[in-house]
């Protein structure tokens, strides 16, 4: 029984949760740039991790972090994401914002099948299609 637990045992959320939670760190960039309250970090097809924080500013365009990662894997050459989780700054995992649930639908025709965490103890997650059922494209 130890081993057929062990062999579907799959770490990919505790990885990606601790890759968000090492860059997560609030930090003052200036009197008007607050970042890292949130990170998130995501898994992409070909089985990189890639990390992003959120950049909060006053009137101008901050960036949350699901769209921080998102941008450092398109950076890096990557635009197809398998799992991602954003982490809220009392450590639990948390929905990404309606701006990133589109960003993810027109990355790639499999975005649909995007997982997101949304219980980091249980593990319990959701596809991206069930946050988007009727999406316009």
């Amino acid at each position: 029984m130890e081993k057929c637990a062990v062999s579907q045992f799959d770490g990919s959320w505790d990885k990606l949760y601790l890759a968000a939670r090492t860059v997560q760190y609030e930090r003052k960039i200036s009197s008007l740039i607050e970042a890292g309250a949130v990170s998130a970090a995501l898994l992409t097809a070909k089985g990189n991790i890639y990390v992003g924080v959120c950049i909060d500013t006053a009137c101008s365009l901050g960036m949350c972090a699901e769209r921080n990662a998102i941008a450092n894997m398109i950076t890096n050459g990557e635009w197809q994401i398998s799992k991602i989780v954003a982490v809220m700054p009392d450590g639990n995992a948390g929905m990404p914002c309606g701006a990133c649930r589109e960003f993810m639908m027109q990355l790639d025709h499999a975005a649909t099948e995007i997982e997101i965490l949304c219980d980091y103890e249980t593990k319990k997650a959701v596809k991206l299609k069930e946050l988007l059922p009727d999406w316009w494209a």
